[in-house]
């Protein structure tokens, strides 16, 4: 039996930040610490969605990886290698977020080259990268365009291919497709399974829909109030040991 590597793991990461809430009572904004905790492994090539309330901690267990926020306390692996204290654009991971981040005075392929180069002063390799990308992603036509003058979903697929030059194995989504409707965000989603498959990506994707896309992932993570309390596969979300997990979540288990 092969076993596959971890590219994943979060061993006890600690992580807490103060916040201002309102007091019911005073009604003025009182200070309080929030405090995270995450114990995770993840395989080479696996597709975990995240999902959770709202504030639960979901978006901040990707800037952890990611970089964008350090731990308190414990340990970050990713690819076999300890990467807790490593700066963002060090690691082995590309991020893409719901707002795509695009520049509109710059072309489609200028866009997606800021992932190799913030100069945009590429060798003919690297413009050659970029244009195989775009062809990825379905943008062969579009190079030469501006942001302005696409779509939604065309810019999401800008977004993405810029994360995808960047060549990196892990691939982490943070609810990018939430502002398109339900057919083009299953497009996106499909778009985005065949090119994990084509360049062996791990993937975490943060997601608020509770629909017939959770099966397009291997497994599927709960957070809740800075925990993971659910680590398995998306059906299982339905069955009745998992009731309390499908109250949290507002769906229906199985009789």
């Amino acid at each position: 039996m092969m076993i596959t590597p971890t590219m994943i793991a979060l061993n006890n990461v600690y992580y807490q930040y103060r916040a201002e809430l309102k007091h019911h009572a005073i009604k003025q904004p009182m200070p309080t610490c929030i405090k995270m905790h995450f114990d995770l492994q993840i395989g080479k090539g696996e597709r975990v969605v995240v999902i959770g309330p709202s504030g639960a901690g979901k978006s901040t267990l990707l800037n952890l990886i990611a970089g964008f926020v350090q731990p308190k306390a414990g340990e970050i692996i990713l690819d076999q290698q300890d990467m807790t204290q490593i700066i963002p654009g060090k690691r082995p991971v590309s991020m893409l977020f719901q707002d795509n981040n695009l520049f509109e005075h710059l072309t489609v392929a200028q866009n997606v080259a800021l992932g190799l180069k913030p100069s945009l002063k590429l060798t003919p390799a690297q413009q050659q990268s970029i244009a195989t990308i775009l062809a990825k992603v379905g943008l062969a036509d579009q190079k030469n365009r501006y942001p302005n003058q696409l779509s939604g979903g065309q810019k999401q697929r800008i977004a993405l291919a810029r994360c995808l030059v960047q060549h990196r194995p892990i691939l982490l989504l943070d609810e990018p497709f939430s502002a398109l409707d339900q057919a083009l965000r299953f497009e996106m989603l499909s778009l985005v399974n065949h090119v994990c498959d084509e360049f062996d990506l791990t993937l975490m994707m943060v997601s608020h829909y509770l629909d017939a896309s959770l099966a397009q992932f291997t497994r599927c993570l709960v957070v809740n109030k800075g925990e993971i309390v659910f680590n398995d596969k998306p059906a299982e979300l339905y069955q009745p040991k998992y009731s309390n997990i499908a109250t949290l979540l507002g769906i229906n288990c199985k009789d």
